[in-house]
């Protein structure tokens, strides 16, 4: 009996998707629920595994093929194939016939060595050999090439010595142009003004490679189109002096870890702080579908994740329900399955608002894109000492630049403004967080 493997219904909206690999060759044993092939969506991978026990029969879709839902990708023979149990015994006795070749013939050859060594022996007996004398004349290179080799590498002057010292010069990659060979200043000039080798990736691949894009980088780059075409988008900024969330953290880290199992980081700060700040503008939680404007008066906040396929963003749910240490180890959960391409597309739907931190890679500012249907979504930036003037003082203080876009159709600059201001506000003064203020 023989069961198909069928293309699972893929979530909201998902009506086909690319088959990205094959985990099981035709003739192969497979059990019930063991992945079969790995499909690839507009949001995540996903595996789809086999209905029954027995044998991967049919492959009836190919590598990098479109698929959609409720096609047949293969057929699984329920049953096992019985194997011919003469081949395995002919194959045992050839082997153990080889076998005993083999070991003969390795005999064979241990003998002989035996026999040289022996002869070996007498005839380099220690005792018979003349002792060996150093003098002068061994030091010296008799070989002029040699000579000029040892000079070229060995004997540099002051100025030169210390070109090579700073610049890290390989001298074996020099020829010399000076006496017997040796490297003057005027060849290492040369050398720094030599025109650059091509990249090792031309040399390797040529000047252009050329890859169909992937479906989620298709999808990130439709939707990102998407949210500039449709969306009146607008950014405000702001900067935050991150000097007591540092102090908070760095006096209640150990604890904090030993406590719950997991460090704490800046981004439980940011979700509470955005949190506190969407219950008092409710317009930066909603979104427009057609003429109507929706609140959501709940918080599920997505948070962009790199990963090596691309940028996904996943979502934390019921986020103002959660603690400090539910959001650190949710945060580094559904973070991990990003990485290791297992989120589900649950993990990728219902986000009210998202948080985007460049800060990760470096970036100093930038103006992010909204994540439709979304009206706004806040950037994190790297943290810089800055100067800052505190009580007519010049103070240094390690400072964030925040940036919040957002879709000006529903949300008014004085709205935005403000939203960003207590958010800054929540960051600089921790203790907010704790009174919902």
């Amino acid at each position: 009996m023989s069961e198909q493997i069928l293309v699972p219904a893929l979530g909201e909206s998902i009506t086909e998707a690319t088959v990205s690999k094959w985990l099981k060759k035709p003739g192969e044993k497979v059990i019930a629920d063991d992945p079969i092939v790995e499909l690839e969506t507009d949001k995540v991978n996903l595996e789809v595994p086999s209905p029954v026990d027995g044998i991967f029969t049919e492959q009836q879709a190919k590598e990098g093929e479109t698929v959609k839902v409720g096609a047949v990708l293969g057929i699984v023979t329920q049953g096992e194939i019985k194997s011919d149990t003469t081949k395995p015994i002919v194959k045992n006795l050839e082997s153990s016939k080889e076998t005993e070749q083999k070991v003969s013939s390795i005999k064979e050859k241990v003998d002989e060595i035996g026999i040289i060594n022996e002869h070996q022996q007498d005839k380099e007996d220690p005792a018979e050999e003349e002792p060996l004398i150093l003098n002068d004349e061994a030091l010296v290179l008799n070989n002029e090439e040699e000579e000029k080799e040892l000079n070229k590498n060995k004997i540099l002057s002051p100025a030169v010595r210390k070109i090579v010292t700073e610049k890290k010069i390989d001298t074996n990659q020099i020829t010399g142009s000076g006496k017997d060979g040796r490297i003057v200043k005027g060849d290492l000039i040369n050398l720094m003004g030599a025109n650059p080798k091509p990249s090792e990736r031309k040399i390797k691949y040529g000047p252009e490679e050329r890859f169909k894009m992937t479906r989620l980088r298709q999808t990130i780059a439709k939707r990102l189109k998407e949210a500039q075409e449709n969306a009146a988008m607008l950014t405000t900024f702001n900067e935050v002096d991150m000097t007591n969330i540092i102090s908070m953290r760095k006096d209640n880290q150990d604890d904090f870890q030993s406590r719950f199992g997991v460090k704490l980081g800046f981004m439980s700060f940011f979700v509470k702080s955005c949190i506190v700040a969407l219950k008092s503008f409710p317009a930066i939680n909603a979104e427009v579908e057609g003429q109507e404007i929706v609140y959501k008066n709940y918080y599920n906040i997505s948070f962009a994740v790199g990963t090596e396929r691309g940028l996904v963003v996943p979502v934390l749910k019921k986020a103002d329900e959660l603690s400090f240490a539910e959001i650190e180890k949710n945060i580094k959960i559904i973070s991990e399955k990003a990485r290791n391409s297992n989120l589900t597309i649950e993990d990728l739907q219902g986000g009210t608002f998202t948080i985007s931190n460049g800060g990760v890679y470096g970036s100093m500012l930038s103006t992010p894109i909204l994540n439709p249907p979304q009206s706004a979504v806040l950037g994190m930036h790297n943290i810089v000492e800055r100067a800052i003037i505190i009580d007519k003082q010049i103070k240094i203080r390690p400072i964030m630049y925040l940036a919040l876009s957002y879709d000006h159709r529903i949300i008014d600059g004085k709205d935005s403004v403000s939203f960003l201001k207590m958010v800054k506000e929540n960051l600089e003064d921790p203790r907010r967080l704790f009174l919902d203020v």
